[in-house]
């Protein structure tokens, strides 16, 4: 993700003369599937041709061994450079550009633009597009929720029912964009994570690198609160607001005065301090692992989600398909209530170590209980973290990928009819006055469910 707009911009500059092709292998089972692919593709706006590598044969043949890895190949068909790891445009441009002139002087280069359709030209228009996260503001009955395919965030008055709502007010005028201002002007570039704040609407611009306030002042307006909109390098460093650079904030949540950050981008937990103004690391080293410990020495794994009891922060560490806590107080520590490691996933229910998970990127809070946004397995599990017991609430059956059409599931019913209905990669999850919300976001909708019930709507939002 964060090197697509490094190769956007190599296309802009080198044109016809650099071809991109991106060669997806999968880490986790549902990342093989061509569907999911073509999803994450019309999601992350990728204009280049992708292969699905699902068997490792073309990533055997460079002999590569991690992700992201960049390979030049010259017209020829050789490979002249190769690059493991993040890096920027400014740094492939003088290699690019010295194989180009290569080319040039044999006359092989052939500057025939190519042309294809994408595959997003192919979707039809909705309400939602890749809707991200949600959030539930008790005090005012608020709905939040992050329309991230364009670019917006949603404010929804929900009925007393709590199964539908009206739009209060679209957040974003639906371009991707780092301005501040009135609702209606204000731009947003891939909104994550929402958490509401004394009044105060926080939103993880992920695309940005920043994050944002939504607040009322006769018209709703949006202002930066943190993030200059440039990624910081693999280690953040710590700073003051809108002075510090943040590496792609996936989720927040707001508790005592202070605005904690999922930073999913160097392996780590960041704390925003109202009082002071100060942005800086809360949890994890920024070594990618599973590894628990005091909170400065811990390894976390892309955080993703955040919930908490009050006592503890719980988080859902992506990478680690894990479901870990941090205390909040000051000599605090990180443990793991289910997960293994960063190679350990997959579908099963149970205690304990026993359990597998694929990916999870949410996690609400209700009654003593974790709602878990398990979403590479398209399902919700509900997972008692006192006795790290993980059962499947919402989704497929067992061994079915999200997405796959026809599938039946556990409490999987929707609307009128009992039609079946699955998750497909839900990315977020909230709790309000009893309902679960859960944004299902390659299926471009809300579903409500309460807990206890077997049946599972899609939310109705009217109004947008």
């Amino acid at each position: 993700m964060h090197l697509l707009p490094q190769l956007r911009e190599l296309e802009h500059r080198f044109g016809e003369a650099l071809v991109i092709v991106g060669v997806h292998a999968g880490k986790f089972i549902a990342e093989r599937v061509t569907e999911n692919i073509r999803q994450a593709v019309i999601r992350l706006g990728v204009e280049h041709p992708v292969v699905n590598d699902r068997q490792y044969r073309i990533w055997r043949s460079y002999a590569v061994n991690a992700w992201p890895t960049l390979v030049l190949v010259s017209v020829e068909g050789r490979v002249v450079g190769q690059h493991v790891g993040e890096t920027t445009a400014d740094a492939l441009a003088p290699v690019v550009e010295r194989t180009i002139a290569a080319a040039e002087e044999t006359g092989a280069l052939d500057r025939t633009r190519l042309t294809f359709p994408l595959e997003r030209d192919a979707e039809p228009e909705r309400a939602l597009r890749y809707p991200a996260k949600v959030a539930g503001d008790p005090a005012t009955r608020r709905l939040a929720i992050s329309d991230t395919g364009h670019s917006r965030v949603l404010l929804v008055r929900l009925d007393p029912g709590g199964r539908g709502g009206e739009v209060e007010a679209v957040v974003g005028r639906g371009e991707r964009g780092f301005d501040d201002g009135a609702h209606d002007v204000a731009t947003f570039d891939d909104p994550h994570g929402l958490a509401f704040g004394d009044g105060v609407l926080y939103v993880a611009d992920t695309g940005n690198h920043a994050l944002r306030a939504v607040e009322r002042r006769g018209r709703w307006r949006v202002r930066t609160v943190a993030g200059t909109g440039e990624q910081a390098g693999r280690l953040g460093v710590p700073g003051q607001g809108r002075a510090v650079a943040l590496n792609s904030p996936w989720d927040v949540l707001f508790h005592g005065g202070a605005l904690y950050i999922a930073m999913a981008g160097p392996h780590q937990i960041w704390r925003f301090d109202f009082e002071t103004g100060e942005v800086l690391p809360w949890a994890g080293t920024g070594v990618e692992a599973l590894l628990d410990g005091r909170r400065g020495e811990a390894a976390l794994a892309q955080p993703s989600g955040l919930a908490t009891d009050g006592r503890r922060i719980f988080f859902a560490d992506a990478e680690a398909s894990a479901i870990r806590w941090a205390e909040i107080g000051p000599a605090g520590r990180v443990g793991t209530i289910v997960g293994t490691g960063l190679f350990d996933f997959g579908d099963r229910d149970g205690s304990g170590d026993q359990v597998r998970l694929q990916h999870p990127l949410g996690v609400a809070w209700r009654d003593g209980i974790l709602y878990v946004a398990d979403t590479y397995n398209g399902k919700v599990k509900v997972l008692d973290p006192e006795t790290r017991t993980a059962v499947t609430w919402i989704g497929t059956d067992a061994g079915e990928v999200g997405g796959v059409a026809g599938a039946r599931g556990t409490g999987s019913r929707l609307g009128a009819g009992g039609s079946a209905r699955i998750l497909w990669e839900p990315g977020g999850i909230a709790t309000l006055e009893g309902w679960v919300y859960v944004a299902d976001t390659n299926h471009h909708r809300v579903v409500v469910a309460r807990p206890g019930a077997d049946t599972v709507e899609e939310l109705e939002i009217r109004g947008v």
